[in-house]
C-alpha cells in the first residue's frame, strides 16, 4: 500500500452544486442598496464625461 496515514486523516470539504454569484449580480444588488450614492456617481461620471469632450471639441475646432 503507498497511501499515508496523513492522507486518510484529511477531512473532506463538502462539494456545493451552488455557483458563487457574478460580479455583475453582486453589482446590481449593491447599487440597488445604496440607490442615492450610485445615481450621483452616475451623473457625475456623466457630467463630466460630457465637459470633456465638450472641452476638447472647443480646443480642437
Amino acid at each position: 500500500m503507498n497511501s499515508t496515514p496523513e492522507a486518510e486523516n484529511q477531512p473532506t470539504t463538502p462539494t456545493t452544486t451552488e455557483k458563487p454569484p457574478s460580479y455583475v449580480k453582486l453589482a446590481m444588488r449593491n447599487m440597488v442598496r445604496k440607490k442615492g450614492i450610485s445615481l450621483t456617481h452616475f451623473f457625475l461620471t456623466t457630467t463630466g464625461l460630457l465637459g470633456f469632450l465638450v472641452g476638447i471639441s472647443y480646443l480642437t475646432r
